[in-house]
């Protein structure tokens, strides 16, 4: 049972009855300090401001019309007028024998757009943060009762493949020899070549059009390309435990036959103007910093379509044949302007309605010990199969003297959870610092304390037999902080869901696990005897469902011993 919705309502209706002042929030808050309960409300003081009175007085008259007492103690009134709440134990009690494991269908459909590599280059670090932190919001959108849909917008067409394939052909390499590694290089040799040789630039943009028409020839080399990448893709998604498949690919070649379209019906709605022989959408609200109109560039001047055609067509499918009442896009700040001109224009031409909500997840940079974006020490981009190798190696020798565990896997999922959570538990707008040494850590907000959590709780219950049995004595105030923290599961998920923040979750799960710290140390369990003894060993059994799905909600695994 989440109690916070229910207690929130019925302050609201103490309001309706007591001041004929229907829909007030009470804007519930955890208690700052134990002495004053579990929940604050600050509602008496803003409505002594509606209707000129004493705070207190209206805090009195809140409490006198709110049917609170078969949940809480007798409501206290502090300082100018708080209202502050504590729980009975009984309700603490049921919050968490009745813990969800899921929440109840919205009805809704959320298309999610997330990780995003390109074909013919590895997966770096900067793809790092978009997959971790698109496979966690489908995690928490799903348990939060949305139909989620994935969608892997892999860069997979442009000028670049005219490069390559032209480049191909002048060396005479047959494609299915490389790797992702040489295709890489093949990338870069051709961007030489086009930058440095008129003559294979012309070559280079006619392959171009080769390709978006559908010449065999160049199809089945570009083709051969793509295959290779996702089928690499795929590799690196099962090292970092992501559920994106091939089936999740929609990349930008997908759009190619409606972008014409997309300009035709622009056009026809009078929202395009040619600027320089491009075809650009000028949108109120757009300038740059000397105040000049900024375009959004739908065709460019040679005929080609820019990235802008391909998102808004993305938009119009995800929204027409996806039927998406929910759009999430999970892309690095640095594309805040795009996106903001991409939604604007789509609803501008109806293809976006504001029964739709469309919302970047912007994030910040990953950085090196410097403090500047991670580089290689030849100042290249570092690959993200090697940072998560080099996290197993380290979560491997902090383990090296475990018995009892299988090691390899434990050592997995400890890496690849450690660097999961150091990405996920920081404002993911914010950049960070990738230090593996205190990312590994088994002590402080890392997700090897979390997990280890979850490995000792398996170890207690275990021992005890796995009993069955519920919450019934919450007589301890270690008892009573643990058990409102799991009652408060469910409205924790669904503020993530809400927000699209992962590191809420993650705090919220590490204070989970800090409160069983303080139960361990106030309440033995197994010594413990009688209803006392099954009560806590209940508790402890929800506190390692929580941990379990809170952790698989970031997908993180949680190992059994560590």
């Amino acid at each position: 049972m989440s109690v916070v919705p229910v207690l929130s309502a019925r302050l609201t209706a103490a309001a309706a009855l007591a001041f004929d002042l229907p829909g007030a929030d009470p804007e519930l808050r955890a208690a700052t300090k134990p002495e004053f309960g579990h929940f604050q409300t600050n509602l008496a003081l803003r409505l002594a401001k509606t209707l000129g009175t004493s705070p207190r007085a209206v805090a009195a008259e809140l409490v006198a019309h709110a049917e609170l007492d078969d949940l809480c103690a007798p409501a206290q009134i502090a300082g100018p007028g708080f209202v502050n709440l504590t729980l009975l134990p009984s309700t603490l009690a049921a919050g968490v024998n009745e813990l969800p494991r899921s929440l109840p269908t919205t009805g809704r459909r959320v298309v999610v757009d997330y990780s995003q590599p390109n074909v013919a280059k590895q997966m770096h670090v900067g793809h790092l943060r978009s997959t971790v932190i698109g496979d966690a919001l489908c995690n928490v959108l799903r348990y939060a009762g949305y139909e989620v849909v994935r969608q892997n917008h892999v860069g997979d067409w442009g000028t670049q493949f005219g490069m390559m394939v032209e480049q191909l052909l002048d060396e005479q390499t047959p494609v299915e020899s490389l790797d992702l590694e040489e295709m890489q290089q093949l990338y870069q040799r051709s961007r030489k070549h086009f930058d440095s040789d008129p003559v294979f630039a012309d070559r280079s943009r006619r392959r171009v059009v080769l390709l978006q028409s559908g010449d065999p020839r160049t199809r089945g080399i570009w083709q051969q390309l793509v295959d290779i990448s996702l089928a690499e893709f795929d590799r690196v998604y099962a090292l970092l435990g992501s559920p994106l498949t091939q089936a999740d690919v929609v990349g930008e070649s997908a759009y190619n036959d409606a972008l014409q379209g997309i300009v035709s019906d622009l056009a026809a709605a009078g929202l395009l103007t040619e600027s320089g022989g491009a075809q650009c959408a000028f949108l109120p609200g757009f300038t740059g910093r000397d105040g000049s109109p900024l375009p959004v560039i739908v065709q460019k001047s040679d005929g080609g379509f820019g990235y802008s055609a391909t998102d808004l067509a993305a938009v119009r499918h995800r929204v027409r044949d996806l039927k998406a009442d929910r759009i999430v896009y999970v892309v690095d700040h640095r594309q805040s302007l795009h996106f903001q001109q991409i939604f604007a224009l789509a609803r501008t031409a109806r293809w976006l309605p504001e029964t739709t909500s469309a919302e970047h997840v912007a994030f910040g940079t990953v950085l090196g010990p410097d403090g500047k974006p991670f580089k290689t020490r030849d100042g290249g981009t570092v690959s993200l199969v090697s940072l998560l190798d080099a996290a197993i190696a380290r979560a491997g020798a902090l383990l090296a003297d475990r018995t009892g565990i299988d090691r390899e896997s434990v050592a997995r999922a400890v890496g690849i959870g450690a660097v999961k959570y150091a990405d996920l538990s920081s404002d993911r707008t914010n950049d960070y610092v990738f230090d593996l040494d205190r990312m590994v850590a088994m002590t402080g907000n890392t997700g090897p304390y979390l997990q280890y959590a979850h490995a000792r709780l398996t170890r207690l219950l275990s021992k005890a037999g796995h009993p069955e049995g519920q919450v019934t004595v919450l007589a301890e105030p270690a008892e009573q902080r643990l058990a409102l923290l799991l009652a408060g599961f469910g409205d924790a998920v669904q503020q993530v869901a809400e927000t699209l923040q992962p590191h809420r979750l993650c705090t919220y799960l590490y204070d989970v696990a800090s409160a069983l710290s303080a139960f361990y140390e106030s309440c033995p369990v197994l010594p413990s005897e009688g209803e006392t003894r099954t009560s806590r060993l209940a508790l402890c059994t929800a506190t390692r469902t929580v941990l379990h799905d809170g952790l698989a909600l970031l997908g993180i695994t949680a190992p059994d011993a560590m």
